[in-house]
């Protein structure tokens, strides 16, 4: 047939159009491509560092601060330019912002208050506390609320106090609270240690997001009732007082205060409650903050039922599903968006299903870049290639698919792979992460939709996060998965039987090894780590003293070394969090600092020094209140040489120079 150039045109044109859609299919794609952050213009003078956001049902938006004041924003939705009203003011740290009825409910550092504005001027103009809040003056006794329940209850949470100034100061501090509406207040749990995000759900279940410090080896969300301790010792102060709930002291968590595992610890203490879901540490994310769940009908995508979980320190939101199992829950967490503009910290639906984001650094470095920010998340409305859920099955795991994938690559065993892990439970601050082991996959069971796939294991273990890995599968339509790994929290494995696998559903070659991976306090001293002077040295041509300050900062930020000096350098960690000092060559801070965080399961093991030449000379990863020497001889080439913390989400703000001059 022979095609004229008109028919010739108009082939090219399709032909076109073809491949550029095909190419959009397959290229790699990004969160971007699914969801839009818009930012919400805020006024050089209003210094929004957010603590509270409630949503108005006019469709205005109130942002709580930092400093003590309450905004009302209109147009926040991009309808126009957003304007800036202040209501209240002349408060303490308003972690915390309700609006019910037509009235303001906040949590100030020191009292729970109903602000109004009764003459309806747009302005407060009454200010009544509900409660008040005994202080220490220690600067950790953050507080975070209120949230209502379905009775029109009103909870809030209360932070412990920094141990290194002497914990639990202040009473009912640690503790989720009950407050009535005449001021009484019922202790409902204790053991939380830094709970900036809760949140009650469709269920009426409180569940309150937790950071990692001294009792807690990495974040987690845990499920609380009344009577539950969440592993923190600072609020067990207060058991003895006939409101207290439950009556265990300090004194009762000597026999477990060791190293095991929280779960084995659980088994000797019965107040102690497990996390219903592990986020492991700088492999999801390093401070959790808030925490919703999406009741938008699928307004935010195919989500609809799981939740949404804030962490400042990464500026990203990460996704959660939760099940239970033999009564209790347990889920898994899955990478979600990053690369909001500020330390994320609350989270609040829009009434159109978009999600507003409040964020705040002051103090709390960030990934975001900004000091704060507010910022609106909205789904375009094509759904991700993704893992939608994983279920618990008494074999093995249920992982479900938002869309259907290929069958041939869901059957192919090399796509998969999954480790269990867990971390210690003691004292200290944080946690190495120990007992890594890699699973067997013996059988793999895909149903015949494409949408779901059973693999099943030789064995499960109770109590332990698993790591599951899935790379080379992609859609019906072409794409590969937007997030790849996931982490199931394994309280409870399901009574029932274990699965007889068919001939075709058995893994016939083990591409995985079994191996496990010993957990080390601190990695072996190396030329790069010399902690005893060299037996050749006199004594050091000069000593460096490092210490830190709060905000993720060191307290000396320039020294002055000649070349090819010995040195001495003396590393106090009196902060309350865990740091190392990693000196690196010219220009190399950001990408060491990248480097260790793609560390993953090994990053604790190796104190998060990452193996490269551009790292000269660290100390360990070194708890609160340690102190660590290390003895090197100074580089011979003049230059600035920068030191870092190379602990995930450090390295971008906790840094210095070593100048070295001829």
């Amino acid at each position: 047939m022979l095609l004229n150039k008109k028919s010739y045109s108009l082939l090219f044109i399709f032909s076109l159009t073809a491949y550029f859609s095909f190419s959009q299919i397959n290229a790699v794609q990004s969160e971007k491509d699914f969801y839009s952050l818009k930012t919400i213009a805020i006024p050089e003078e209003v210094k929004l560092e957010v603590g509270g956001v409630a949503v108005l049902p006019d469709g205005r938006i109130a942002a709580s601060t930092r400093r003590g004041e309450i905004w009302i924003i209109q147009n926040a939705y991009g309808n126009g330019s957003p304007h800036f009203t202040k209501f209240a003011s002349g408060m303490h740290e308003v972690l915390g912002l309700a609006y019910r009825d037509g009235i303001f409910y906040c949590t100030q550092r020191g009292e729970l208050t109903k602000i109004e504005d009764k003459d309806g001027d747009g302005r407060a103009d009454s200010y009544t506390p509900i409660t008040l809040f005994q202080l220490s003056g220690n600067y950790h006794e953050y507080a975070y609320g209120p949230v209502f329940d379905k009775n029109g209850e009103m909870f809030v949470t209360l932070n412990v106090a920094w141990v290194g100034y002497g914990d639990g100061l202040g009473k009912w501090h640690g503790w989720l609270l009950k407050v009535k509406d005449d001021g009484v207040i019922e202790p409902i749990a204790t053991g939380l240690r830094s709970p900036a995000g809760f949140t009650i759900n469709s269920n009426n279940d409180v569940f309150y997001a937790e950071n990692q410090g001294d009792w807690v080896g990495s974040g987690r969300v845990t499920h609380l009732e009344k009577g539950d301790f969440a592993g923190n010792a600072g609020g067990l102060n207060w058991t003895k007082e006939p409101e207290s709930p439950l009556k265990l002291t300090k004194e009762d968590l000597k026999i477990v205060d060791n190293g095991q595992p929280m779960h084995e610890a659980a088994k000797k203490i019965k107040e102690l409650k497990l996390p219903a879901v592990w986020f492991p540490h700088t492999l999801m994310g390093i401070s959790t903050a808030d925490i919703i769940e999406d009741q938008t009908g699928g307004a935010f995508g195919p989500f609809t039922g799981q939740y949404f979980v804030a962490d400042q320190g990464h500026s990203k939101i990460m996704r959660m599903s939760l099940e239970k199992v033999k009564g209790k829950y347990q889920g898994a967490c899955y990478p979600f968006y990053e690369g909001f503009a500020s330390g994320l910290l609350r989270l609040r639906w829009g009434l159109d299903g978009s999600l507003f984001a409040g964020m705040t650094s002051r103090g709390w470095a960030s990934t975001g870049k900004e000091d704060y920010a507010l910022q609106r998340l909205v789904w375009n409305g094509e759904t991700p290639f993704e893992m939608k859920n994983i279920h618990a099955l008494p074999d093995g795991i249920e992982v479900e698919f938002t869309s259907a994938g290929k069958l041939p690559q869901i059957k192919n065993a090399m796509n998969y792979s999954v480790n269990s892990f867990t971390y210690e439970y003691h004292h200290e601050y944080g946690s190495p992460i120990i007992n890594n082991r890699e699973r067997k996959i013996i059988g793999i069971i895909p149903s015949e939709d494409g949408l779901k796939v059973k693999l099943i294991l030789d064995s499960l273990i109770e109590g332990y996060i698993h790591e599951i890995k899935i790379q080379g599968i992609e859609s019906k339509e072409d794409r590969t998965l937007l997030h790849n790994t996931a982490y199931y929290t394994m309280n409870n494995i399901p009574e029932g039987s274990k699965t007889v696998l068919k001939e075709e559903e058995k893994v016939k070659m083990m591409h995985h090894m079994e191996k496990v991976v010993p957990s080390t306090k601190a990695s072996t001293p190396t030329k790069k780590r010399q902690n005893t002077m060299p037996s050749d040295w006199k004594q050091p041509d000069r000593v460096l003293k490092l210490g830190t300050k709060p905000g993720l900062k060191y307290d000396v930020t320039n020294f002055e070394v000649r070349a090819g000096s010995k040195v001495r350098l003396i590393f106090n960690n009196n902060d309350d969090m865990t740091h190392n000092v990693v000196i690196v060559s010219p220009g190399a801070g950001d990408e060491v600092g990248n480097l260790a965080l793609q560390l993953g399961l090994k990053g604790s093991q190796m104190n998060y020094v990452p193996i490269t030449s551009k790292v000269l000379f660290h100390t360990g990863l070194l708890q609160p209140s340690a102190s660590e020497s290390i003895y090197f001889t100074a580089p011979s080439k003049p230059g600035e040489y920068m030191f870092i913390c190379s602990y995930p989400g450090h390295a971008a703000v906790m840094r210095g120079i070593i100048k070295i001059v001829p």
